[in-house]
């Protein structure tokens, strides 16, 4: 791999899990990191649809073997950042904890991404995004008056977790390259989801978000702010806050004079409000609005599926999406002026890589073929 971006000379370890942790690494890995993947003998997976895992090296590792957990520490001890995703206690009872990962290496910044997080009632317990965002309030705060509505997991998984955990991360390698002293980073996705929710929360101080759910400015209870059905079925999307904009989209639907418009702010109208601006909508089709209104400051897009989002002129021109072995995916973010980030490539197969890791990483080729030997790769490589 010909490593590029920020972050290129970092030298990560990731013990595979699911989701949040290797989206982290994911991350890590587009901005330039050598990310391993630690992956278990035997484990299949590997090409360019596995998005998540692109980018890194795999080795493998049988870890209920002693030489692997050694050779594991031996990579520990020349690696910038750690990350795992597994449930409490259990690096710990690999041996592989970070007391004794700190012992081998003093600057190692180690990452543990869990949904509930390292201590409290609820650490050792299952669970997925939408059980996180449950606890924080944030999935209270999102649906209509009757029910809360399920969203995508990126509010939990990936907002409130993977984002975290990667920015958690690079801030304590801040750190220890600073002082040389590693520390832990318990990245828990009840913890960033209720960070997300910051700006609810400061609504909710000023006395704006004061009503129930699905009937305040951000959640789907302002008329102005939302979708709308066009002619052909297909959505579009407003949201013109300023008095200015909102004037625009007025004038763009002939709806400039209409008393019932007269306040977007006025909560008592919003329901007459969302009638006029549903019929106007609906006398066309959807792109006959992205005609009208694209481009303005009227606050519109057109509501696109993931197949027009990559055709969609502003974002081809961008680059938003790219292309990995004939696999539509996004492109790295964010974009740097002077050390830009690539993907490294697909995702390798599990152990596709361990020899050369290991040789890249400081061990001799003696000590790669008494690995082998003593089962550490599993059955015989």
């Amino acid at each position: 791999m010909n490593a590029q971006g920020p972050l290129r000379g970092v030298k990560v370890i990731e013990f595979v899990g699911l989701g949040p942790a290797p989206f982290a690494a994911m991350l890590l890995s587009d901005l330039g990191a050598d990310v391993v993947r630690i992956d278990r003998p035997g484990a299949h997976g590997g090409g360019a649809a596995e998005i998540l895992a692109r980018g890194r090296r795999s080795a493998a590792f049988d870890l209920k073997n002693p030489a692997a957990v050694e050779a594991c520490l031996k990579l520990i001890s020349r690696a910038d950042i750690l990350l795992e995703g597994y449930r409490p206690g259990v690096m710990e009872r690999l041996g592989l904890g970070p007391e004794i990962a700190h012992q081998r290496n003093k600057a190692l910044v180690y990452g543990r991404m869990t949904g509930w997080g390292q201590h409290g009632p609820l650490a050792h317990a299952a669970g997925h995004d939408i059980n996180y965002i449950s606890l924080t309030g944030a999935l209270d705060a999102m649906g209509t008056p009757d029910s809360p509505a399920i969203p995508l997991n990126l509010v939990g998984d990936f907002g409130g977790g993977s984002l975290y955990l990667a920015f958690g991360v690079l801030a304590a390698l801040t750190h220890a390259r600073a002082t040389g002293e590693g520390q832990v980073v318990d990245a828990a996705i009840v913890d960033g989801a209720a960070s997300l929710m910051g700006a609810i929360h400061q609504l909710q101080a000023m006395g704006v978000w004061s009503r129930g759910r699905g009937e305040n400015l951000l959640d789907g209870g302002a008329a102005f702010y939302g979708t709308y059905k066009c002619a052909d079925g297909k959505h579009v999307s407003i949201g013109p806050l300023e008095p200015e904009f909102y004037a625009l989209l007025l004038e763009k639907l002939a709806l400039t004079g209409d008393p019932v418009m007269a306040n977007p702010y006025d909560a008592s109208q919003w329901d007459a409000q969302r009638v006029k601006l549903e019929a106007a909508f609906a006398s066309r089709t959807r792109d006959e609005w992205r005609a009208e209104l694209e481009g303005s400051d009227a606050c519109f897009a057109p509501v696109l599926t993931t197949e027009e989002a990559a055709n969609h002129p502003h974002m081809a021109e961008r680059g938003v999406f790219t292309d990995v072995a004939g696999v539509r995916q996004a492109a790295p973010a964010p974009r740097f002026s002077k050390t830009p980030g690539a993907i490294q490539g697909p995702a390798p197969s599990p152990g596709a890589d361990t020899r050369s890791v290991l040789a890249d990483w400081g061990f001799g080729e003696a000590d790669i073929t008494a690995l082998d030997s003593k089962g550490a790769f599993g059955r015989r490589s």
